[in-house]
């Protein structure tokens, strides 16, 4: 239970479903579409739809998603990948001749072409059962008539207005003025709520067909991008098979490459081969591990993570457990190492939800446009800002991340189940950009090795190895810093929060739910 003279939040509990979002927005539309009968999958796509409208600089329908859904609480779950995929025309060749240094951070070249709605529309038509217009109609609303700017939205609007400035279309509908918008103030963005409406009325193909694909591609192209319409019709998710990895009696699952799923096992098996739950969660000792087993597992994923068709030598690694042994053998109590490669890492933005229905369905849903405000190009007429994943493609031929024609790039986001005896106990994920394989792990750990609850989980001090530092939250007790500098690590205030995550647990034995909410977001967990 939780000091009560101290600042926080209790866990929210109910009965019958639950919500938990990153804005009290999408938490009441989901609950409102679960009131009307809608699945979990239902309440989870208008949920990110609104998160769409009211999170810009996180999220759109120009970015990706993946999904676990769990029928009835069920495992394994079922996995969808939703990530678009770069142009048909981006050869490795193109790149190299023109002497390319790395694929940019924004503008055309950034843009893989977005999954997002095909993957609403599939996810839909597989586990959906109101209408999919009637999803898509509460972000209509606030698209057309306007929304109450939050904080933690605001801020981030305030520390990524430079890349709306470079894209004319960008910076008429997300600087008005000429500035960013202030908190409480009410933003619009018709454009948008015209392209979903195209959306609701003609479903997938409103998208990547006709006149919203006609204004993406001219977009794109009329900057020197590579995208054509036949790149927007093909575009496909896929159901896939999730990796899992034991964690004590647990099952752990997460989506299999291009994500970063299989960092957060390889995390885990690591700080597990450690007894992590001998130590308090904040001691000096403990926070060591999770450094160093960050350091080795995110070695791993710079060498061996990419397109889901070329990341096999990765899932050999986390499988075989005499290789993960041998890995956990390089972390040394008391002593940093600072012979691993430093870990480049980037704290991009996403949002995270999960939901599950009155029938036990549960959804772990992740919707991204990467960085803050994405490739900041938004098409003329669409409202639509374009995600910038093919940044996270490599010009190393031999790299399994290599850009190549309709390839995907290695992709920061993971949504994350926890299941025990073929049941769902958990549904969660961190969002943050490369922090979330730490954040998966820390939460995890957190609830399962040391006890807390799903709140005090959220809200425990995070820390992250980044090049040769160690980025740790304010909030870490100094003394643990110092002990840690001692032990040969650099340790830095994170300049930002680190992630921000959603979690809901379900306790069979008494049918109840139970939610959190991250303090660094603005969102909440309620059920009924």
């Amino acid at each position: 239970m939780r000091d009560f003279d101290r600042a926080g939040r209790s866990v929210a509990h109910a009965t019958e479903a639950m919500a938990a979002t990153s804005h009290p927005l999408a938490t009441a539309t989901a609950l409102d579409i679960l009131r009307r009968d809608g699945t979990a999958m239902d309440a989870a796509i208008a949920a990110a739809a609104v998160l769409a409208v009211v999170e810009p600089a996180e999220t759109g329908i120009g970015g990706d998603c993946f999904a676990l859904y769990a029928p009835k609480g069920k495992m394994p779950p079922v996995g969808f990948n939703g990530s678009g995929r770069a142009p048909a025309a981006a050869d490795l060749g193109w790149y190299l001749e023109r002497e390319f240094q790395a694929i940019p951070v924004d503008g055309p070249h950034s843009v893989t072409v977005p999954g997002a709605v095909d993957a609403w529309w599939r996810l839909h038509d597989a586990f959906g059962r109101l209408e999919f217009a009637a999803l898509l109609e509460p972000a209509i609303g606030y698209a057309r008539s306007g929304y109450v700017v939050h904080e933690r939205v605001g801020h981030e609007w305030q520390t990524s207005a430079d890349r709306l400035k470079k894209d004319e279309t960008a910076r008429a509908i997300f600087l008005p003025s000429g500035r960013v918008p202030r908190v409480g103030e009410v933003m619009a963005n018709p454009d948008l709520a015209r392209t979903l409406s195209i959306v609701a009325d003609k479903g997938r193909s409103g998208f990547y067909e006709g006149e919203v694909a006609d204004a993406l591609v001219g977009g794109l192209r009329a900057l020197g991008g590579l995208h054509t319409l036949e790149d927007f019709a093909a575009t496909a998710g896929d159901f896939v098979n999730p990796i899992s990895a034991q964690y004590g009696e647990r099952d752990v699952f997460q989506m299999p490459p291009n994500t970063q799923g299989a960092i957060a096992l390889l995390i885990l098996r690591l700080i597990a081969l450690h007894a992590p739950g001998e130590m308090d969660f904040l001691s000096p000792e403990r926070v060591h591990l999770g450094i160093e087993a960050g350091k080795i597992a995110y070695a791993c994923r710079n060498a061996l993570l990419g397109d889901c068709d070329r990341s096999d030598h990765l899932l050999q690694v986390l499988n075989d457990r005499k290789q993960v042994q041998a890995l956990a053998g390089w972390i040394r109590p008391g002593e940093a190492r600072c012979d691993l490669p430093p870990i480049v890492a980037t704290g991009a933005n996403t949002v995270y939800l999960s939901v599950v229905d009155a029938e036990h369905n549960v959804v772990s849903f992740i919707n991204s446009i990467f960085h803050s405000f994405g490739s900041g190009i938004c098409p003329a007429g669409t409202g639509v800002l374009l995600q910038n994943r093919g940044h996270g493609f490599q010009l190393d031929p031999r790299h399994p991340g290599a850009i190549g024609p309709s390839r995907r790039p290695q992709h920061t986001i993971l949504p994350g189940m926890v299941g025990h005896d073929s049941r769902v106990d958990l549904s969660f994920g961190v969002m943050g950009g490369d922090y979330q394989p730490m954040g998966h792990a820390h939460v995890l750990t957190a609830i399962y090795d040391h006890g807390f609850d799903l709140q005090a989980a959220c809200d425990a001090p995070r820390y992250m190895p980044v090049m040769d530092k160690v980025r740790v939250e304010s909030s870490l007790d100094g003394a643990i810093c110092e002990t840690l500098e001692r032990w040969g690590h650099k340790m830095t205030v994170a300049c930002e929060p680190l992630g921000g995550a959603q979690i809901i647990s379900i306790d069979w034995q008494s049918g109840t739910l139970s939610g959190s909410s991250d303090p660094r977001k603005d969102g909440c967990a309620l059920g009924y």
